[in-house]
């Protein structure tokens, strides 16, 4: 039986995930599963709802805060990058809809699995405590921030597209000498 769904005003793709490892530990399938989460599973998802997008709709995906490197995150980040260059041709594809595509870029955000799933309870502390100490605003973010911000960008930035916004407590903007 099929049923019928409505239209959708506003889609957020809040997708991620990350492993740590170096060059060396980097596997093909860890490679893969990077870039099939973050980057592919973004894509194919836009793809399959945007005909249920409204017209003058908004899409708002999450990126990262990637101007800072980290070592042992290749992977995440080449997959990070390429969603961050996918939201960048939608925004130019779906113009002539009126759609708006924009992505919200976190830093360290305090969540269950601090984005890194299979981390002890000890690492993800340590991670929380990393994030503390190289934010400038001395903290980790909030789901709810994060969220507050891509509600922002869909439903209040009418007359904006094609916009990275860095929701990371200063973290990539070099504020502070904490980095």
């Amino acid at each position: 039986m099929q049923r019928a769904v409505g239209r959708v005003d506003y889609l957020f793709l809040n997708h991620g995930f990350a492993e740590v490892q170096t060059l060396e530990e980097v596997t093909e399938e860890v490679w893969d599963r990077h870039f099939d989460i973050n980057a592919k599973g973004a894509f194919f998802t836009v793809r399959s709802l945007s005909p249920l997008l409204n017209d003058d709709g908004a899409i708002v995906l999450t990126t990262v805060a990637n101007d800072l490197v980290f070592p042992g995150l290749s992977a995440y980040s080449g997959a990070k990058e390429a969603a961050r260059a996918i939201a960048h041709v939608l925004a130019v594809e779906l113009l002539p809809r009126g759609i708006r595509v924009n992505s919200v870029a976190p830093g360290f955000i305090k969540t269950p699995s601090m984005g890194m799933p299979g981390l002890t309870a000890d690492e993800r502390r340590a991670f929380e405590q990393q994030g503390n100490e190289s934010t400038p605003l001395k903290r980790n973010g909030t789901v709810e921030e994060v969220a507050a911000a891509a509600l922002f960008l869909a439903a209040d930035a009418t007359f904006t597209t094609n916009v990275e916004l860095a929701v990371d407590g200063g973290w990539g903007q070099g504020l502070g000498t904490s980095h």
